[in-house]
């Protein structure tokens, strides 16, 4: 697992964290799989679209066999990636695929909208950016990834929030339909929001093996 962070106040001052997990019920074919997460781009908050791609490079430099970004796309609006940005993000790609949740940020909920068909526009907006950049969201849903005929699954779902304040759009027993029939022995769950772990994962879902979030 590679995590690729920064901070508002080092927004350009890229950091990779790497972790050595082992699971036992994790297939063998999946043993050195290397997973790349980012998180929290907040696109809004750059305004270098060369240090903004010199990131990117750096994500591509771990050779990820998967890339999963959980949440966050932008601050407030779609509008924050513009086609430059655009051009950058979809520079991330992964043999298996690069896939995305939404976090409390990209539903346009700290906007105050002309109307609620604005508000639900700019997310449709968000959510096609994501296709054309070649991230396939993951909207409360699950894709199964095999390798050497063995299989792991991805569950993303939308923001969980375990506070008033945040939003609970995220929806497990939806994500979950159709999974168990499929005897996948490992599960990553893609949920923003931390707190979800403690929230609801740990004590309704115990079959999930790895959740992955940002947020904080």
């Amino acid at each position: 697992l590679v995590g690729f962070s920064t901070g508002i106040s080092n927004r350009y001052r890229y950091r990779v964290r790497k972790m050595k997990l082992s699971f036992d019920n994790l297939p063998a074919a999946f043993k050195g799989f290397k997973l790349v997460q980012i998180s929290d781009i907040h696109t809004g908050s750059f305004d270098d679209h060369r240090a903004v791609a010199e990131g990117i490079e750096r994500v591509m430099h771990q050779g990820a066999d998967v890339i999963l970004f959980t949440g966050d796309l932008v601050n407030n609006v779609a509008d924050e990636v513009d086609d430059k940005f655009k051009e950058i993000f979809s520079r991330l790609k992964a043999p298996m695929g690069v896939y995305s949740t939404l976090g409390n940020h990209d539903y346009g909920d700290y906007v105050e909208w002309p109307t609620r068909e604005a508000k639900k526009a700019n997310l449709e907006r968000l959510k096609g950016i994501h296709g054309e950049v070649g991230w396939r969201l993951l909207m409360n849903e699950h894709v199964v990834l095999e390798r050497g005929g063995e299989k792991i699954a991805i569950v993303g779902i939308e923001n969980w929030g375990n506070k008033a304040h945040f939003p609970k759009y995220g929806d497990m027993s939806k994500a979950y339909e159709g999974l168990q029939e499929k005897n996948v022995p490992f599960k990553i769950l893609l949920s923003h929001d931390p707190s979800h772990w403690r929230g609801e994962v740990l004590e309704k879902y115990k079959d999930v093996d790895l959740m992955l979030s940002g947020h904080t």
